[in-house]
């Protein structure tokens, strides 16, 4: 498995001119880097003026590794070729560093670049990528692996600190500027006639040079082991160090990589419209920074948000006046450690009454809005303590609890509750605090704690009877002001006591069952199935010509092709069979076929719009303005993979691939909507119907690419 990584951007706070020339004071060896043993000066190349400086060192390194496993590789020394391009000109250096020794067996590249602040001419960025392939190593492949991930992400921690070094030397020598570089004075007519035919042949050579250079990384580069591109984008799409250590919190190099790498998709495949950078970081923290698994769930989690607009919870859903009055929790103050501090009285709470008076998808849209309302308060306490604060911290005061807390139904509703907080707000939970536990406490215990991710489990800490009020109990992580008046303490606490729920507020099964689908159906967004030969399609009837259709459609699960077409005449309805040749239903969402098999392109029916490939995980948004009146299709179709155009015999990859295709089935989630010309470019509708979806988690970024579909996509795209 080919190793990544790719770095923020570390900015130094001096001219390029000066940080190159600490830079240099690290060859022809660096005492700070004890396994830069040595370098020699291979290649060297000077452009006339001076702004073009390219040479290439053949470096030496003595690798920290086991006695025996280099008597296996038998040598001492590893060898790496460095390439160094500096142009003073455009004040940028390139460096590429590629492994010499057992490059049969290794292949090791790197890039790294220094570059002028976008903001500030007077300050320098710095950014590198690299990737480790281990095609075999006498069988101890792993252990490599982890040696050269080790040695790495070291000198990676030390990189800004040499350079600081170098800086404090050169200070100490009375150097603190360096001059820019700057043109030679021209020179006579003849003079430079002959020196621009001796400039011409040297530019020539050097291209020449850079090009066969550039070809032989191009196999590399196109092979998956090949040097990562730098990363695309404009500078505020880029993660700052500064930034990461200032609200995101200490992270290991590779951590940071991590990061940088999963955001750096999801502004891909998401259209620039991605969740916040503390978000993204909680659900690699949920799978120990594993990218595919944090990915995946992440898309599920996103896919959730924007079909049950959770988004917006906080500002369209307000509470009914039972959980006001008897939901006995409310956010309280904050901890030492400044995180924000919900308190709930469990053991005072009529679950089976609220449960009964409310419903279940009630008291969950609740739960859910308690959580909004505490990723906004991490948000501030980060602003206010000047520290990253991610997670809140739960008091859970259980005095009172008895068997009544254990009714079936409201257990359920719990473990419902503790399923979709999980899923969808990782590591959110910095704390809990269990007080005053009674002897029932272990039976609800068995019961939910299968239900509760093992990373979270380790945060519980529980008290039985007083034991709160002693040594490593509240006090070690609340201030004594801020403890409840119903725990002892000075402060007074507003949140509801709680107390039984009048009977008089029960709702029959039967209300509560259609108040219940009604919250689980509260959604602009539609759900549908895409087989193998079997497309979804919809229609969409158009009587004004420059009509706007507009769409915004996430694919949870395959590939699909998204196509418009146009016809004259209304397709016939699809029949209701569900095992027909028009009409496929599935659990997972509705399939319907409108185009007629007998129906002929060009004849019948004619594509509009170019075919849109989208790939699992995608967010596609955009529309087209109509040129005729009449019977507009929408088309999600199955992506089968392209066959070997060189035989008719399917290849090996495409098997396997449809293999792991259960069923060929794809799912969809879509939303459309039509909009007159004259009323497109003023309708808040639209507008909002373009979202992703995570207003309240997604970054102040935009994109400025234009969709391959649509012609009118990325006109009112904006950011959330």
């Amino acid at each position: 498995m080919v190793q990544k990584y790719q770095s923020p951007v570390r900015v130094y706070k001096h001219p390029f001119e000066l940080i190159m020339a600490a830079y240099e004071r690290r060859f022809p060896t660096c005492p700070l880097i004890p396994m830069f043993v040595d370098s020699d000066t291979v290649n060297e190349f000077k452009s006339e003026d001076g702004a073009v400086h390219i040479i290439e060192r053949r470096c030496k390194l003595d690798i920290d590794a086991p006695r025996l496993l280099k008597k296996i590789a038998g040598v001492d020394y590893v060898y790496f070729v460095q390439k160094n391009s500096l142009n003073s000109r455009e004040r940028t250096l390139h460096i590429e560093a590629h492994n010499e020794t057992f490059s049969n067996r290794v292949i090791i590249h790197e890039h790294c670049c220094y570059t002028v602040h976008p903001e500030n001419e007077d300050w320098t960025c710095f950014e590198q990528s690299a990737s480790l392939d281990i095609k075999s190593f006498f069988g101890f492949e792993s252990t490599v692996e982890k040696i050269a991930m080790k040695q790495y992400t070291s000198n990676i921690k030390k990189g800004k600190e040499i350079i600081e070094y170098y800086l404090r030397q050169l200070e100490e020598e009375g150097i603190t500027f360096v001059p820019r570089w700057t043109p030679p004075p021209i020179a006579s007519s003849s003079e430079t006639t002959s020196s621009c035919k001796k400039q011409a042949a040297s530019s020539a050579a050097v291209v020449s040079d850079a090009a066969q250079a550039e070809g032989l990384g191009g196999e590399a580069l196109s092979s998956p082991s090949g040097p990562p591109e730098p990363a695309a984008g404009t500078p505020e799409d880029k993660l700052d160090a500064d930034y990461i250590k200032r609200y995101l919190g200490d992270l290991t190099p590779l951590q940071e990589s991590c990061l940088i790498r999963l955001r750096q998709w999801l502004q891909e495949t998401h259209k620039g419209k991605i969740p916040k950078d503390e978000h993204i970081l909680r659900f690699l923290r949920a799978r120990d920074f594993n990218i595919d698994k944090a990915r995946e769930i992440m898309c599920q989690s996103l896919t959730w948000r924007k079909q049950h607009q959770v988004d917006y919870i906080l500002d369209t859903w307000s509470p009914p006046q039972v959980l006001q009055d008897y939901y006995a929790g409310g956010w309280h103050h904050h901890d030492k450690d400044g995180r924000p501090l919900y308190v709930l009285r469990l053991g005072q709470m009529d679950t089976k009454g609220l449960v009964r008076a409310l419903g279940e998808e009630a008291l969950l849209r609740y739960v859910l809005s308690i959580n909004e309302e505490g990723l906004r308060r991490c948000e501030e306490n980060t602003k206010v303590f000047g520290r990253p604060i991610s997670s809140w911290t739960c008091l859970v005061d259980l005095e009172g609890l008895n068997m009544r807390h254990l009714w079936r139904p409201g257990v359920k509703a719990l473990l419902r509750i503790i399923e979709v907080v999980e899923a969808n707000y990782p590591e959110t939970l910095g704390r809990l605090l269990i007080l005053r536990a009674p002897r029932v406490f272990p039976v609800l215990w068995t019961l939910v704690s299968p239900f509760i991710d093992d990373n979270t489990r380790r945060k519980f800490l529980i008290y039985a009877g007083n034991d709160y009020q002693g040594p490593g109990g509240l006090l070690d992580y609340i201030d004594k002001e801020i403890i409840p008046d119903f725990l002892s303490g000075e402060c007074m606490c507003e949140v509801p006591e709680g107390g039984l729920v009048p009977k008089s507020l029960y709702r029959t099964a039967e209300e509560l069952e259609n108040e219940d689908l009604k919250l689980c159906t509260e959604t602009i967004y539609q759900s549908a199935s895409v087989f193998k030969g079997a497309p979804h399609e919809i229609l969409i009837q158009i009587v004004d010509a420059s009509s706007v259709i507009t769409w915004d459609f996430d694919v949870c699960k395959g590939d699909i092709v998204f196509n418009i077409y146009h016809s004259k005449r209304s397709p016939q309805p699809p029949k209701k069979d569900s095992l027909g040749a028009h009409s496929i239903t599935s659990p997972g969402g509705n399939n319907v076929q409108l185009i007629d098999r007998v129906w002929q392109p060009g004849r019948d029916y004619s594509m509009v719009e170019s075919p849109l490939i989208c790939k699992e995980g995608e967010s596609v948004q955009g529309s087209h303005v109509t040129r005729w009146p009449g019977f507009y299709i929408l088309q999600w179709k199955f992506h089968s993979m392209p066959a070997c155009a060189a035989t008719n015999l399917p290849r090996v990859d495409d098997v396997l691939a449809s293999l792991q295709v259960s069923s060929h089935k794809c799912k969809v989630m879509y939303y459309t909507e039509v909009i007159g010309s004259e009323d497109f470019r003023g309708s808040m509708t639209s507008l909002e119907s373009s979202h992703s979806g995570f207003s309240q988690l997604s970054a102040a970024t935009t994109s400025s690419s234009q969709s391959h579909c649509g012609s009118m996509v990325s006109r009112w795209r904006f950011c959330c």
